[in-house]
């Protein structure tokens, strides 16, 4: 992927208002009469930004709503805790009887909800299995939280919450993926590569807190008080880098160019986003958002 990619980033004070200007202004595909999957960030039932705020899906699902898809699917597996408890704690389900959307826990899947993935290419042993229903959606969207993380995959953002829509285990199989992933020496290039096999159209980072150190389920809290959205996720965990960059993080974050960092350069090599800073174009939406994209832009021009 070649071309110049848009980083929109938006003031987070009032969420409702910062998801409706991001549709405004990033959504090219249509949502109308289409089918939507909806990857959030619930690996933990540990508070925002832990997992996503409860007002960042209320938004998104509402947003979507009013653009008259079909049918929309909030669709998790978590690592920290039983997935159906997890997000019963976060106030899923409650949101989704309120506001009428489904909610698929994957790992109560059966083995027909799954796509074998297994590639001489890739890192993973034997592959992984990736859930069918964000393939076969009309429209995919995510959303994830700026954090870092302290079991080896160094940022938690756009590409690592994909994690979270693949298989542990396969039912009738006792193979473990998550502890090939954990044990790996290639965690991070693999990370990088279950987003080469399904698309997303929207990408929406909540960062009005993160985690600067520790992660994914706590850490040193920050403020920066945006949400960074666009399509490509590599240019929106290269925005989170920086950012995270701009408060001084943890050594992993802070060392070296931007796009050498394991998961970005492994998933710009495949194609999954952009290949460089350059190729990234931040979009303040708002007053507060143009200092934050200056803080952005600065590192880009000097660790890019």
């Amino acid at each position: 992927m070649d071309t110049t990619t848009e980083v929109y980033i938006v003031d987070a004070a009032d969420r409702q208002k910062a998801v409706r200007k991001i549709f405004r202004e990033c959504i090219s595909s249509k949502f109308r009469d289409a089918t939507v999957a909806l990857k959030a960030n619930y690996n933990s039932a540990d508070p925002f930004p832990a997992s996503t705020h409860i007002d960042t899906l209320r938004a998104l699902v509402m947003v979507a709503l009013r653009e008259k898809c079909t049918r929309l699917t909030v669709a998790e597996r978590s690592g920290m805790g039983a997935t159906r408890e997890v997000l019963k704690n976060r106030g899923v389900f409650d949101l989704g009887g309120e506001l009428g959307f489904e909610i698929v826990t994957l790992d109560a899947l059966d083995r027909n909800g799954w796509d074998i993935i297994n590639e001489p290419s890739l890192h993973w042993r034997r592959g992984f299995a990736i859930a069918k229903l964000f393939i076969e959606a009309d429209r995919v969207i995510q959303t994830c939280c700026l954090k870092t993380h302290r079991f080896g995959g160094h940022i938690t953002g756009a590409l690592k919450n994909s994690v979270g829509l693949i298989a542990r285990r396969l039912p009738g199989d006792p193979y473990d993926y998550m502890a090939e992933l954990h044990q790996s020496p290639h965690q991070r290039a693999m990370i990088a590569e279950i987003n080469k096999f399904y698309r997303t159209d929207l990408i929406v980072m909540d960062a009005a807190e993160g985690f600067l150190t520790g992660g994914p389920d706590k850490g040193k809290l920050i403020t920066p008080g945006v949400i960074l959205a666009g399509r490509d996720r590599v240019a929106i965990d290269a925005a989170a880098v920086a950012l995270l960059r701009s408060y001084g993080s943890t050594p992993e974050i802070m060392q070296g160019p931007i796009f050498s960092m394991d998961q970005i350069s492994r998933a710009a090599e495949l194609g999954v986003g952009v290949k460089s800073t350059s190729a990234i174009r931040l979009v303040p939406l708002d007053e507060h958002s143009v200092d934050v994209a200056a803080w952005i832009q600065k590192r880009f021009a000097l660790e890019g």
